[in-house]
């Protein structure tokens, strides 16, 4: 078994568990907040809602679109920063007028900045709600039309190389604004505080037991999909590369990213809560272990007797930072295991820093 090295002096590890607590802070303190943005929200004129961001900050979008445009009369887009940056014609026209989502831990990103360029040049009278954990930030500060613009401030700005607390904090707070189908969205922040309690205990068990992989599988259907690449980035960003990972659907994985498997790569499944989905789930791990008998295989799932257990009732998309509590420890004690610094697992090599830059904004011409 694996001696863990985790020291109260990481801020990643401190934060990671912060989590109860900021998700429970949601649901006291900011949440007469949450439901004023929602009130402002429905009564725009909008028929789209854009989500964007760079990264980790990207597929927060990613997982709440995919859950949400199916239900909502509302079209939900998840169109990331850099994209949005990079080819803006792809997507802006004289026609289009959404409610632009986005989303920041630092709120400086050099995307964040040239989303609000192309935002101000473009689409100047199209409303937006910058969601930040950065209270200096531009995309905080930067506010031109006050009947047309909310800025929300979450307080979860982690210290760490990696997304952790942030990313789940904004995951809830959109989740709240934007999912009008889901009832008692206040009991439910503080039902998922209490989940991540007990997760987090059982969760520090197994990655106590976990030996260096050479390789992880992460997977998950629908907005678990979602979930599982921002998980892989997780331990890919926290082992500075040296474990690589892969992500993909269940029922994707088998039309040739399988063939990522050694002996010695660890799959871990992330089971919805959608019946008929979890088949495809169940399915797919029963032929991975028959198939790899050698290899872990981990399935987090909302059934009482899994070893990893999240909410077995509420939808997976509210369930997405559960599954993400399970791979930011896992990814955590890997760090640790490969010795880095888990603060700052790229320490002198300059390969990535904690909030992007260099990034070269280039000058904006005429749709």
């Amino acid at each position: 078994m694996p001696d863990s090295q985790i020291t109260p002096q990481c801020a990643t590890d401190r934060e990671i568990r912060s989590q109860p607590a900021l998700w429970q802070l949601l649901a006291t303190e900011k949440y007469n907040e949450l439901r004023a943005i929602q009130e402002w929200v429905q009564q725009l004129d909008i028929t789209e809602v854009w989500f964007t961001g760079a990264g980790t900050s990207a597929y927060i979008g990613d997982i709440l679109a995919t859950a949400l445009s199916a239900s909502h009369k509302v079209t939900f887009r998840s169109i990331s920063s850099t994209d949005l940056v990079s080819a803006p014609d792809l997507y802006i026209t004289q026609s289009v007028n959404p409610l632009i989502v986005s989303f920041g831990r630092s709120g400086n990103s050099s995307e964040s900045v040239g989303v609000l360029n192309i935002l101000d040049q473009w689409l100047p009278t199209a409303p937006r709600l910058n969601i930040t954990c950065n209270p200096q930030s531009e995309l905080a500060k930067r506010i031109h039309q006050h009947d047309r613009q909310r800025v929300l401030v979450l307080p979860a700005h982690d210290k760490g190389f990696a997304m952790t607390a942030s990313f789940s904090c904004m995951v809830l707070s959109a989740a709240v604004v934007f999912d009008l189908k889901h009832k008692d969205t206040q009991q439910t922040l503080t039902r998922l505080s209490q989940r991540a309690s007990a997760l987090i205990t059982t969760t520090d068990s197994w990655v106590a037991s976990q030996s260096l992989p050479s390789r992880v599988v992460f997977l998950g259907s629908g907005s678990l999909k979602f979930a599982a690449r921002e998980a892989a980035l997780k331990v890919m960003e926290l082992t500075a590369g040296k474990i690589p990972c892969v992500w993909d659907s269940p029922l994707g994985f088998r039309h040739g990213p399988k063939s990522f498997i050694d002996n010695a790569t660890h799959v871990i499944v992330f089971e919805s809560n959608n019946h008929h989905t979890r088949l495809y789930d169940q399915d797919l791990a029963e032929e991975i272990k028959f198939q790899f008998p050698h290899n872990p295989l981990t399935v987090v799932s909302g059934s009482h007797t899994a070893s990893l257990s999240v909410d077995e009732e509420l939808p997976d998309h509210w369930n997405s930072v559960l599954f993400l509590l399970v791979a930011q420890l896992l990814a955590v004690e890997l760090s640790i295991q490969l010795q880095l610094n888990v603060d700052d697992p790229f320490a002198g090599s300059n390969t990535l820093t904690r909030v992007v830059a260099g990034v070269k904004l280039h000058p904006l011409h005429n749709l």
